[in-house]
């Protein structure tokens, strides 16, 4: 008999899935999607580059993520999938690191389980990257030692950029709901119904769901916190650096944001696209650096649906997901972002000048907070304020008055190389302690040393994490207690050791409530990083801001 070349392919496939050899690689679980063989790593039984939805390209770019079909055998989970189409880095930078092969179709999972898991704890992570770079599946977010504690990891790509983010006319004409953009979210979302779905074959509880993320990642929370669809599918939050910044409205335009639909509107134009159809038949990462150099930047859109309002505004109604928080950020996080912050002035009384003029009756307390003595430290910390600080400080206290407990923490940490470059406790610096992982930074990123102070922190980082993953509590052996926000205020502060305070940087929530506040009632000002220097004049102060 003669088989043609394609039928012989696939006879060869199915023989390999059945070989001996194939069976001796590693754990298999028969989960409903589908059967899955992984490794064993560090411990840790792992399954990488498990598809979650189906590939979204072609006709499907642009389209809600639809559900993988069941498969019959053993698919292999032993190598990661692509990543997400992305730029990367032309510039020395800490965070510049090569990203691995990149396609559309980049919609993986990952897990690291425990041998023998029954009912473990399950934490969803969401990396950061603006929305726009990033990828699961880099050292820094092993997850071996997460499993080492009974936690099983899961790590997830979604789509980034354009491609994850845009909104237009047409693309919402297509769809019943007659809503676009927010397709990263949406794949997000779908992870996490995957996970509902599947988790229970690799022992994990499916009742028993964190989410976590960092920088993007933690605004993916916020979102993840905020949207209807996301409801049921996890128990407990992590925010990591996370801003609540102003968000585009799909059509209306809020705050100073131009209409989510509009921005799509004019990048079409820009890339000479006369419709959807243009941008769909565009390489996908071809597209993904022409929308950057026509200046596209990706955000999430409200649209009533996905994301039903203002950020703000869902955590003051209390209609945020009513589940255990944990919440912070950093001391440096401007000092690795610095085109965050504005350039310092020819003058301490230039700067006086600046802030009085455009914080009016509020300046008293902003000179107090971040004077003149210090020029680059008060823009900086004016920066991190406004957008993290801010942010970590109003989770902790929304979710504790809808009565979840909510801890907050204040990462403060150190080392000589770090110091070295100004970059003392900066943006992300504490992920490699939170994942166990001081020795698999970056190539760029300064290098942690290998001393018991590192060591105990990321053991006691590890341990505070895990646990709140399994209890909604974070306790860690050999350190203290972590107390919730409460009535108190109390927060855990991570410099060479974890010790808890209270307070954190007085006055620093209050000022920039009042500012957000503000811009708020006055319906035309965003609050993104237009702060300090920066800033247009505030509106007077109104009844619903004292």
């Amino acid at each position: 008999m003669i088989f043609a070349r394609p039928l012989l392919l696939a006879i060869a496939a199915a023989a390999a899935l059945c070989s001996p050899s194939f069976a001796e690689q590693g754990p298999v679980v028969q989960a409903p999607t589908g059967s899955l063989q992984g490794v064993v790593e560090g411990g840790a039984n792992v399954f990488k580059g498990i598809p979650y939805a189906l590939p979204p390209i072609g006709p499907a770019r642009w389209t809600p993520p639809q559900p993988v079909p069941a498969w019959s055998g053993v698919k292999a989970a032993t190598d990661f999938g692509p990543v997400c189409y992305q730029p990367t880095s032309k510039l020395a930078n800490i965070y510049a690191d090569t990203p691995p092969s990149m396609s559309e179709d980049c919609l993986y999972l990952n897990i690291w389980a425990p041998k023998n898991a029954h009912n473990a704890p399950v934490l969803v992570w969401i990396h950061g990257g603006a929305l726009l770079t990033g990828w699961s599946n880099g050292a820094i977010y092993d997850g071996a030692k997460f499993a080492a504690r009974g936690i099983i990891l899961v790590s997830i790509n979604y789509r980034l950029g354009v491609l994850g983010w845009l909104a237009h006319p047409e693309l919402s004409a297509e769809q019943p709901t007659k809503v676009s953009g927010n397709y990263g979210l949406l794949d997000q979302i779908a992870a996490l119904g995957w996970v509902k779905r599947n988790i229970g074959a690799f022992g994990g509880d499916a009742s028993n769901v964190t989410i976590a993320g960092e920088s993007s990642g933690g605004l993916s929370v916020m979102y993840l916190l905020a949207s209807p669809p996301a409801r049921g599918l996890f128990a407990k939050a992590i925010a990591e650096s996370a801003y609540m910044i102003s968000t585009p409205a799909l059509r209306e335009r809020q705050h100073g944001e131009t209409p989510a639909e509009e921005t799509g509107t004019k990048l079409a134009a820009k890339l000479n696209a006369k419709s959807i159809a243009d941008l769909r038949a565009m390489d996908g990462g071809k597209l993904t650096i022409a929308a950057i150099m026509a200046g596209f930047a990706p955000f999430g859109a409200i649209d009533g649906q996905i994301l039903p309002d203002q950020l703000v505004d869902v955590f003051d109604k209390g209609a945020q997901a009513p589940v255990p928080l944990m919440a912070g950020f950093n001391s440096g996080e401007i000092r690795s972002l610095r085109g965050l912050a504005p350039p310092v002035p020819a003058s301490p009384a230039d700067y006086e000048r600046s802030i009085r003029a455009s914080y009016g009756d509020l300046a008293y307390d902003f000179l107090k907070r971040y004077p003149a003595t210090d020029l680059q430290e008060s823009i900086w910390a004016t920066t991190r304020d406004a957008l993290y600080g801010w942010t970590s400080e109003r989770l902790v206290r929304k979710q504790t008055a809808l009565g979840q407990p909510a801890f907050l923490y204040f990462f403060d940490h150190s080392y000589p190389a770090e110091d070295a470059g100004n970059f003392h406790a900066f943006h992300g610096s504490e992920l490699p302690f939170v994942f166990g992982t001081i020795d698999r930074t970056p190539p760029q990123w300064p290098k942690i040393p290998a001393t018991p102070v590192e060591q105990n922190l990321s053991d006691a980082m590890v341990d505070y994490w895990s646990s709140f993953a399994r209890t909604g509590h974070p306790t860690a052996a050999n350190a203290p207690a972590w107390q919730p926000y409460g009535t108190a205020a109390a927060y855990m502060d991570f410099t060479d050791a974890p010790h808890m305070a209270d307070h954190l940087l007085p006055g620093m929530y209050t000022l920039n409530e009042d500012v957000v506040c503000r811009r708020r009632a006055g319906g035309d000002l965003s609050w993104n990083w237009n702060v300090g220097l920066a800033s247009p004049p505030l509106p007077s102060q109104t009844a619903s801001c004292r």
